[in-house]
């Protein structure tokens, strides 16, 4: 094989690599320390009180070990009651009334003993059933009201109920009422369709999903037999939910179960573990079963657990950190590297808890590159690159930082980036409107106007558009709903777009928060006049409830309906609530999203899904730069200069033994693809031969196209979005076999790595030395020096071709460019 084939085989694995992924995890040897010794056993609740027939509750049992740690032993203790005919328990710590009276719960693991009090109370009191109550939470659990099923918009063979029972008595109508009341048979109960068919004694899409002899079964039966009642209108209804424990670290492989206690609006609280619905953010850290029993993974990190029940939905939090290594010569002691500031103390003691040890930091090139990339989404010049790494200054990388915020491509890049957000759409708004609002975005961020009064000026604004370009927003986005979700998803980064036709899934988001936030926008219209149109906000008739037809006031997320509607335009108040630093997401969001940018992932991750039950991977970190956001000003600069200043955004991106695993904590730099417009500039940018875009004069570069509709196959290649949503999944990121051929293959590439006034041509003329070419290519795609094993093989290259050092010199920029060191900010 020729050197060139050599050379060119070699690049040829590494593009595919590059593309199809940036890293490879690697197993790491871990020391098996078995189960520790456990010094006490405790049981939890310590006082049962069971009232009612059919009640029920869920012990948890814990092992404390010598050093203070807890071990859940739920699923290996053994339970035995002292009197069955009060209390009956079974294998899995589950208990259940049965007679009224007192007794013991005799509980036994790990060589230890405990016990617990129960109290039984009206077991055999006649059950008053209650459809919302005690019904729907039976449908909920065994997923017959969930989307794939008879939840979804047109039901599931005939029969359709609300979806996650968000409207009960549409849920009894459909059950006692439709298909002339065939589904229940009050005579006869274990005949009724309901049952035959949720049991498995007739043909069911959905299988069996209720045994016969189940507390299940046996509800729904009950119920049926007391004639279907609806239930007391009034009956108290679920408040809040409480998960125990509310966190646990666990070791790999670990189990830990959950128990879930509702709230109810009278203050009684009932134990609804069999029924809650339970869901990870995070299935390869941490598992969990349809009964509440969470498993870790063998990564190390964090989890949450989300139990749901009738609305109310709370969070289990676990830590698994990383076992200690068995690897020579790797520092077992985490956070070793010095602090700069606020942000490396708390990534310290997340990473202390996780048994995590920080990479080192990343040297001078990587850094430039870095920083260039995240600031300007350009690469640096080779002369910028040369006068970076030659300055000895200790503080050079904060000069830079600074240097690169005033540069115009900043304001370019970033405000590519909000354009995306705020939906500069010349489909929709026409080419003036659409470049004017554009303008208004780029212009606010190259004067680096703090963000409370953008945001202000966005919510607010009114007159004629040519004077209040950002009312173009409510030209794109033309329908208050959308507005509120679109702005409530930016802004806060909050999600409550499905709450318009049920209550979150996943949050405590209802159809009147929705409402609420909708009747801020229903106010805004247009209208002619002399200067062109106008933006108003006008008189409207009231917001109504879809389900209830009540009236719904504007009103901010998290606060109750009020009693009459704010006076004037009520967009104001918004903005007012909006922008405060008692908003208990507006700098949080922000933060986290500039946070995402510069480190590869967001502290919530998505950034535009915060919810209880998506919780920060770093909670103190995200008040601590939420707070020192406020205290600045909202200056976004000031912002970008602190994250880009602290040790953490300045990490090596290669990993250690013990941090392979870690993507999520910031113990080291993420691999991060370049987006489509910044990668297109590079590669013009690289080889010199600018890009001529349809429409749009010479000399534009891609991240400088605000209209994302501009023809381009290499831009629609690399996931540049549409700006058909606020969701920022719409730009992807995700590599694809495309991408590798793409890279690999295309004429419009080679044609500009071979074109005859191009930089490689330039660059080959210029410098006969092949050293010093060798060193301009790599200071030119890289940002860097070549090594000397680098330098050794590619002058030599370039020695064996010299016949045809053009081509040699093209061969050998091609295959840098098919690396992960060039697709991928590192």
């Amino acid at each position: 094989m020729t050197s060139s084939q050599s050379l060119k085989t070699v690049r040829l694995c590494a593009a595919a690599s590059a593309i199809v992924a940036a890293s490879v995890a690697v197993h790491c040897e871990v020391a098996d320390a078995g189960r520790p010794a456990i010094a006490e056993l405790t049981a939890s609740p310590r006082d049962i009180r069971l009232d009612g027939p059919q009640s029920r509750a869920t012990l948890l049992v814990d092992g404390r070990t010598g050093d203070g740690r807890f071990i859940d032993l739920t699923r290996s203790a053994t339970f035995r009651s002292r009197d069955p005919k009060i209390a009956a328990v079974s294998g899995n710590g589950i208990v259940r009334g049965v007679g009224d009276g007192k007794t013991i719960i005799e509980i036994a693991a790990g060589g230890k003993t405990a016990t617990v009090i129960v109290n039984v109370t009206n077991a055999r009191r006649p059950r008053r059933y209650h459809f919302e109550n005690d019904i729907v939470p039976i449908f909920s659990r065994f997923g017959c009201n969930s989307g794939g099923c008879h939840g979804k918009a047109e039901g599931q063979n005939g029969f359709k109920l609300s979806v996650f029972g968000f409207d009960p008595a549409a849920d009894w109508k459909a059950l006692v009422s439709e298909s002339r009341g065939r589904r229940l048979n009050p005579a006869a109960p274990d005949r009724s369709l309901l049952l035959t068919k949720i049991s498995g004694r007739v043909p069911h899409g959905g299988g069996v999903r209720i045994g016969r002899g189940s507390a299940e079964y046996r509800t729904l039966r009950g119920w049926i037999a007391a004639g279907m009642p609806l239930g007391d209108p009034n009956a108290p209804r679920v408040v809040s939910l409480k998960v125990s424990p509310s966190e646990r670290q666990l070791a790999m492989k670990a189990s830990q179960q959950l128990r879930v206690v509702a709230t109810y609006s009278h203050g009684r609280q009932v134990d609804v573990t069999a029924h809650a619905k339970f869901q990870t953010n995070n299935d390869t850290r941490a598992k969990v079963d349809e009964f509440g029993l969470v498993t870790a993974g063998e990564s190390p990190g964090e989890a949450a657990i989300m139990a749901a029940y009738m609305g109310a939905v709370d969070v289990f939090r676990t830590f698994i950190p990383q076992p200690t290594l068995k690897t020579p010569g790797v520092s077992k002691t985490p956070g070793v590297l010095s602090v700069r500031n606020f942000i490396d103390r708390h990534v310290d003691a997340k990473l202390a808890k996780l048994n995590i040890a920080s990479s080192g930091l990343s040297d001078d090139a990587t850094f430039l590159r870095r920083a260039y990339l995240d600031l300007i989404g350009t690469l640096p010049t080779s002369a910028e690159a040369r006068t970076f790494l030659g300055d000895e200054r200790k503080d050079k990388r904060r000069r830079l930082v600074d240097a690169l915020l005033k540069r115009p491509e900043f304001a370019d890049y970033w405000a590519l980036k909000w354009a995306d957000l705020l939906r500069v759409d010349r489909q929709a708004l026409g080419h003036k409107a659409a470049y004017e609002y554009y303008k208004w975005l780029r212009d606010s961020i190259a004067g680096n106007k703090r963000y409370d009064r953008f945001v202000s000026e966005l919510l607010t604004a009114e007159g004629p558009l040519r004077d209040a370009p950002a009312g173009y927003f409510y030209k794109v986005v033309p329908k208050p709903g959308d507005r509120a979700s679109t702005l409530s998803q930016v802004l806060l980064g909050v999600r409550i777009e499905c709450a318009q036709c049920h209550h979150h899934p996943f949050d405590r988001w209802s159809q009147t928060d929705y409402f609420g936030m909708q009747a801020y926008f229903t106010q805004v219209g247009f209208k002619k006049s002399p200067r062109g149109e106008m933006l108003t906000a006008k008189p409207q008739a009231a917001t109504k409830h879809p389900r209830t037809q009540a009236v719904v006031f504007a009103h901010p997320l998290g606060t109750t309906n009020p009693k009459t509607s704010p006076a004037g335009d009520r967009r104001k108040l918004l903005a007012k609530w909006m922008t405060s630093p008692r908003n208990p997401w507006f700098a949080k969001n922000l933060v986290n999203r500039v946070w995402a940018h510069l480190l590869g992932r967001g502290i919530v991750e998505p950034v535009d899904d915060v919810r209880s039950t998506n919780p920060p991977s770093n909670p103190e970190l995200l008040d601590a730069l939420a707070k020192d956001f406020i205290a600045g000003g909202y200056d976004v600069h000031q912002l970008i200069r602190r994250i880009t200043d602290s040790r953490t955004y300045q990490l090596s991106s290669h990993s250690n033994p013990g941090n392979q695993r870690d993507e999520q904590n910031h113990s080291r730099q993420l691999f991060k693809r370049l987006e489509a417009e910044v990668l297109l500039d590079a590669v013009c940018q690289v080889t010199g031969v600018p890009e001529k875009f349809d429409g749009v004069p010479a000399g534009y570069r891609a991240i400088q196209l605000w209209d994302s509709h501009v023809p381009h196959e290499f831009l629609k290649l690399f996931g540049r979005p549409v700006r058909a949503s606020a969701c920022e999944c719409e730009r992807s990121a995700a590599p694809s076999v495309s991408q590798v051929l793409h890279v690999l293959n295309s004429p419009h590439l080679h044609g500009k790595l071979s074109h005859a006034g191009g930089r490689i041509a330039r660059l080959v003329a210029r410098h006969a030395d092949d050293g010093k070419l060798v060193d301009e290519l790599y200071l030119t795609i890289y940002s860097r020096f070549p090594t000397k094993a680098e330098r050794s093989a590619t002058t030599k290259y370039l020695r064996e071709h010299k016949a045809n050092r053009r081509r040699a010199g093209e061969d050998v920029a091609w295959s840098m460019m098919n690396t992960v060191e060039f697709l991928f900010r590192r």
